[in-house]
């Protein structure tokens, strides 16, 4: 699986990228949103995105590939602990 972390914590995106590589995955990384959709129109890739990023935030970027036709699997990480932000 080919998967790009977008993460702006560099320790946190290190982390994460070492676990799914070795689980196997491929990975590649970025701390922005921007980076984030030029990379996802790019190339295939499954998202393990961060909520709040700067540039663009995840669900503008999530809404953008989508605005594009772009449906690549989204998974979201978030440390806001409101209940309409994490469902």
């Amino acid at each position: 699986m080919n998967i790009l972390i977008v993460e702006d914590e560099v320790s946190l995106a290190n982390a994460l990228e070492h676990i799914l590589k070795k689980a196997g995955h491929i990975t590649d990384a970025v701390g922005d949103g921007q980076s984030a959709l030029d990379y996802a129109r790019d190339f295939a890739y499954d998202l393990l995105l961060d909520v709040m990023l700067p540039k663009l935030d995840g669900f503008t970027v999530v809404r953008q590939l989508r605005t594009e036709g772009i449906a690549v699997p989204v998974l979201m990480l978030t440390a806001r602990s409101v209940v309409p932000d994490r469902v």
